[in-house]
């Protein structure tokens, strides 16, 4: 069964692990190229956008794609719509993989808001000093604000970026200890992230709530609407696995009556 894995993440990542070694199942991972040494996952890879629905629609049918599974980032909401919208007009099925956010925890001091401009604001309320932790992308939104801000993203930000600010280009996991000397090492008084969820770089969230910083929680980008989601590995893996049992079904030949 061809299948498209719109990846970038772990989920992606260990779904094409487990995928790639099935028989029966012909994996393409597609990745969008923004992150400049990126961990690739097994198999075939493709590595850029698509051209909007119109050359995502083409692509899907000239490469004979049956299924595509979307396990992008929670916040890749411009992937995840095109993928909706493309493989519906194909009668493709389409997975959204979508690990759960994060839940406040006693101790926790968040303010969540459904937007960049809004965090933008919250943060300025909120302290003078300011951890940027939502990726490369975004930062621009916070260009005009007279705060100090560290912020922490793989690769450099494109785009404005705030005046007074200092970059940190690192990758995670990161460790409470280590989260913990950085926001204290640099008088963090304010955090701002995404509400990506995951182990991965829970750690500062951690770290946050034993210092008492506060943290602008942005939310995530809503799902197409009538989107078939799943939130890990495993229950993508059993749904994959019983489209290739649909598929093989409707494909025998059927015997005549009596």
């Amino acid at each position: 069964m061809k299948t498209l894995i719109l990846g970038g993440t772990r989920e992606a990542r260990e779904l094409a692990d487990i995928a790639s070694g099935e028989r029966g199942f012909d994996i393409v991972s597609s990745l969008a190229g923004r992150v400049r040494d990126p961990v690739l996952p097994v198999g075939e890879v493709r590595v850029g956008g698509f051209g909007g629905v119109g050359g995502l629609r083409e692509w899907l049918r000239g490469n004979g794609i049956e299924v595509v599974v979307d396990a992008t980032h929670p916040f890749a909401g411009g992937i995840t719509a095109n993928a909706a919208t493309a493989a519906a007009s194909l009668g493709i099925p389409v997975l959204h993989v979508r690990r759960p956010g994060w839940t406040e925890q006693p101790g926790d001091r968040w303010m969540r808001v459904p937007d960049l401009a809004l965090a933008a604001e919250a943060a300025a309320a909120l302290g003078k000093r300011v951890f940027l932790t939502i990726g490369r992308q975004g930062v621009a939104a916070f260009a005009h604000s007279d705060a100090w801000f560290l912020i922490r993203a793989i690769d450099p930000p494109d785009g404005a970026m705030p005046v007074d600010h200092e970059l940190l280009l690192a990758r995670g996991p990161f460790s409470v200890a280590d989260e913990t000397a950085l926001l204290t090492g640099q008088r963090i008084d304010v955090m701002v992230t995404k509400d990506s969820g995951g182990a991965l770089t829970e750690a500062k969230l951690i770290a946050a709530r034993e210092l008492g910083i506060p943290v602008v929680m942005i939310g995530r980008p809503p799902l197409p609407a009538g989107a078939e989601q799943v939130e890990t590995v495993a229950a993508a893996w059993d749904w994959l696995r019983a489209r290739r049992g649909t598929a093989r079904w409707a494909d025998r030949p059927r015997s005549e009556p009596g």
